[in-house]
């Protein structure tokens, strides 16, 4: 029998899953660089018109299914099961993912130990620091890597209740008032509050019509949204009978986009804004411009970058456990492994996967682990790192997908689904929703997984 998730417990887990780094540093960038608040709402309207279709349609596979994402789809395929079974296997995508997703949190554990006493004080300083640790330091992101491997782990050896629902039930409020104090900092005594308050809410239309920003906000609605790897799947599985799964969707998307939007203000609070555009992006904008702000600011300083990299600590474990469960509730089903065996198993596998990833930065081994440069004709070797958070985020991830959308729309039959949702929405808001499954949400996922092809390869 299947453990059940509460139903506050089900959308907190969601929430989690959804909830990852990419809210510290790519939703707000992304919304400073592409119009504001103008880029905020296109990101919402998409996210509700097309990301949610998606989502609610892997969400009938795991409700209907009730088992992992392999057995469900063989369950329910009225004809080939055993092919649309295996589209099943898409759930590796969430262990390739996790295997470099928990080295960055093992850096953002890293910072959290060095936010307790001395953090670089200047940006080229810090930009050193941070660089010395993703290519030099190899025994403190070991170390780091491999406390965040065993926490995610042993979250996850608790099973859904007493592990995944706990964990969130107590992380993500947790986040919230973290988020909440270091916003209460940044309003009163930052000096930039209103500088944040401009970057992300004052619209420029102008900007969200470019088709190549309505692609980046759409192809931000649907990851930002863990779908395609089967987490949605099988977490509904363990979602309790009765539960409203509109009413819960939208709670999940409203957590996130909340969620986001307070990173973004608390971030640009910090960072100087010149002529537009922040100091830095991506990764830099945390360990390097952040980083050195809040050493400039004394044991104040100290004392927010424990909570702002906490809280990193927060949303990044939450979403890494997401991405263990569907292969673990998989060979418990299907081999009748015992949780604590089919953890092993996968943690072999995530953990070597891992020290390719580290080791692909660091000195003369890291040509063991990359791609030869001559294969895609770069200047260096790709390290294995990039290479799978490549494959995974821009094909494996829309391949996912597209899939779990066409067995929903295609293949499953519109009766059973109607069923399931009828309580929920109405006739003709069903009708929209299938249509959109059917016709639209597969262009859009393509169009997306090419872009970021397009992108990556140029």
């Amino acid at each position: 029998m299947i453990e059940k998730f509460s139903k506050i417990g089900f959308v907190l887990a969601m929430a989690g899953s959804a909830v990852g780094l990419g809210n510290a540093w790519k939703f707000p960038t992304m919304v400073g660089n592409n119009g504001g608040s103008a880029f905020i709402l296109l990101y919402i309207v998409l996210t509700l018109g097309i990301a949610v279709v998606v989502f609610l349609a892997e969400l009938s596979i795991g409700k209907l299914g009730e088992s992992d994402l392999v057995s469900s789809l063989h369950k329910l395929a009225p004809n080939h099961k055993k092919q649309w079974s295996l589209a099943g296997f898409f759930m590796i995508t969430a262990v390739l993912i996790a295997s470099f997703y928990m080295i960055v949190i093992g850096w953002i554990l890293k910072y959290t130990f060095m936010s307790f006493g001395s953090l670089p004080k200047d940006v080229a300083s810090a930009g050193e620091t941070f660089g010395n640790l993703v290519t030099n330091d190899l025994l403190s992101v070991f170390i780091c890597f491999s406390i965040v491997f065993l926490i995610v782990f042993y979250v996850v050896s608790k099973g859904i209740k007493s592990g995944i629902e706990k964990l969130n039930l107590w992380m993500m409020p947790s986040l919230f008032v973290l988020l909440i104090l270091l916003l209460l900092y940044a309003i009163f005594e930052s000096g930039r509050f209103g500088d944040a308050l401009s970057f992300i809410f004052i619209p420029d239309f102008s900007k969200i019509l470019n088709p190549t920003i309505i692609l980046q906000a759409l192809g931000l609605a649907f990851f930002s949204m863990s779908m395609g790897v089967g987490t949605v799947s099988t977490y509904a599985a363990s979602l309790p009978d009765g539960t409203n799964l509109v009413k819960s969707t939208f709670s999940i998307v409203f957590i996130n986009i909340l969620i986001g939007i307070m990173m973004g203000l608390v971030v640009f609070s910090f960072i100087p804004i010149v002529d537009g555009q922040p100091a830095s992006e991506g990764a830099g904008l945390i360990f390097v411009s952040l980083a050195s702000l809040f050493a400039q600011m004394g044991l104040v300083g100290n004392f927010l970058a424990v909570l702002f990299f906490v809280s990193l600590l927060f949303a990044g474990i939450t979403s890494a456990v997401s991405m263990i469960e569907p292969f673990t509730l998989y060979l418990i089903n299907k081999f009748k492994f015992t949780r604590k065996k089919a953890l092993v198993t996968i943690g072999i596998v995530v953990y070597i996967l891992g020290l390719f990833c580290i080791f692909s930065y660091y000195g003369i081994t890291s040509n063991l682990f990359s791609l030869p440069k001559e294969l895609l004709n770069t200047q260096k070797p790709i390290p294995f790192f990039d290479v799978l958070d490549f494959m995974t985020s821009n094909v494996l991830m829309p391949l996912g997908a597209i899939t779990f959308s066409i067995f929903v729309g295609w293949v499953l039959k519109r009766e059973g689904i109607y069923i399931l949702f009828s309580g929920f929405m109405s006739k003709n808001v069903f009708e929209i929703w299938y249509f959109t499954l059917r016709f639209v949400a597969p262009i859009a996922i393509l169009a997306i997984g090419v872009y970021q092809l397009i992108v990556k390869l140029s």
